[in-house]
């Protein structure tokens, strides 16, 4: 079993940064899958970024490629998502997601990929 919890969600303002954190009690392994989804109440949750536990893979949607950068400390069990040069759009309650052991060795960027799931941290961004 996995616990997820984020942290450092917040108010910024456009152009500017924030990092998240999430924290995970529970047995991580290299070929594991950690993510960051977000949601707002218009739009299903979408795909931001994955990682392979052991770090030698990363994807990012396309709409934060460039701006948003996803890592892991193993010995903290911990996933970072660092946020840079928000938009108003960014805005949404983002989630933090694991796979222990994922059927494929790439991480997955849909929704169905991930088994456990942290309670989200909100994420706004004003203009």
């Amino acid at each position: 079993q996995v616990q997820l919890v984020e942290s450092g969600g917040g108010l910024v303002q456009t152009g500017g940064s924030l990092r998240l954190a999430c924290v995970a009690s529970g047995r991580l392994y290299s070929s594991s899958s950690m993510a960051w989804f977000r949601q707002t109440p218009e739009k299903e949750r979408e795909f931001v970024a994955t990682i392979k536990w052991s770090g030698d893979y990363t994807n990012y949607a396309g709409s934060v490629r460039g701006r948003f950068t996803i890592s892991r400390d193993s010995a903290k069990n911990t996933v970072y998502l660092q946020m840079n040069n928000l938009r108003v759009e960014d805005t949404a309650v983002y989630y933090c997601a694991a796979e222990t052991f994922p059927q494929y060795g790439t991480p997955g960027q849909l929704r169905d990929d991930y088994y456990y799931w942290g309670q989200g941290t909100q994420v706004t961004v004003s203009s």
